[in-house]
């Protein structure tokens, strides 16, 4: 299977990295067990620009555990009124659902300032199929921390994700501080799900889907309200970078996934860290 090259690189990459902390100083901070629980509330679930809800408020549970650079993490999404979008389909329209269930599986080496990471995430998905993604990413420690990471889907929708983001926060009064980033992705869809839809035809049979994709900007608040307890209220703002992100014909959406447009998320994430 033509996939299974970037498993085995993936693999390969995250064992000469593993090697490579034998070379490389550890920072003390990578010798604990760390980790964090939390919970958000939002008023809708953005991914990647899509809107995967609407009208109704979504409880988003988390949980991770991290030793020396490997980390386990689950991430789910509860909404509590399905209502179908430009890019969503519901698994129970009119009825709360829990309709996402995500795992990771990552390895991050850290040399000074730069940090490399590789893993695996598995989509659990009820309003679509279920499907799997290898990553890669590199980032800077440097005042606006810029991170590169790059995904490939190597189950159900083969395709690449790249992502560029930057961010950066500020104490504002003591230990309260003042965040804020930015995210840019580009996409490249490679099998026959992701053909464009035809005006001619009327029918999505067109080029498969490449384009700068979806823009999100966003701040918020880190506030300290116990030993280890923290409240992040936070906006984001998401928006198409180009055209074909956006693009509608004949009042069907360019891209199968459903078109991108401009997009409020507001919301706040309790989390519990140890």
């Amino acid at each position: 299977m033509r996939y299974l090259r970037y498993f085995y690189l993936i693999v390969a990459t995250i064992i000469l990295l593993t090697f490579s902390v034998a070379f490389a100083e550890e920072s003390k901070e990578m010798e604990k067990t760390s980790g964090n629980v939390s919970v958000g509330l939002f008023n809708r679930y953005v991914f990647r620009g899509y809107e995967l809800s609407s009208g109704s408020i979504v409880i988003q549970p988390s949980v991770s555990v991290s030793y020396k650079g490997f980390s386990i993490s689950y991430w789910g999404n509860i909404d509590t009124y399905e209502r179908a979008t430009q890019s969503f389909i519901p698994d129970r329209p009119g009825s709360k659902s829990f309709n996402e269930s995500d795992l990771t599986l990552s390895y991050t080496l850290i040399i000074d300032k730069l940090s490399l990471t590789g893993g695996y995430i598995y989509y659990g998905t009820k309003y679509a199929a279920e499907t799997e993604e290898l990553f890669l990413g590199i980032g800077y420690d440097i005042v606006t921390k810029p991170t590169l990471t790059v995904y490939r889907d190597i189950s159900s929708y083969p395709g690449t994700y790249i992502n560029l983001s930057f961010s950066h926060s500020i104490e504002i009064l003591k230990e309260i501080t003042f965040d804020f980033g930015a995210s840019f992705g580009y996409f490249k869809g490679e099998d026959s799900y992701w053909r464009t839809y035809d005006g001619n035809s009327k029918e999505y049979v067109g080029k498969k889907y490449n384009a700068f994709h979806d823009g999100k900007v966003q701040m918020g608040l880190t506030i300290p309200i116990a030993k280890n307890l923290t409240l992040l209220p936070v906006v984001q703002y998401w928006f198409p970078l180009s055209g074909k992100a956006k693009r509608i014909i004949n009042g069907n959406p360019y891209n199968p996934n459903g078109h991108l447009d401009n997009t409020f998320v507001s919301g706040i994430n309790l989390n519990f860290s140890f």
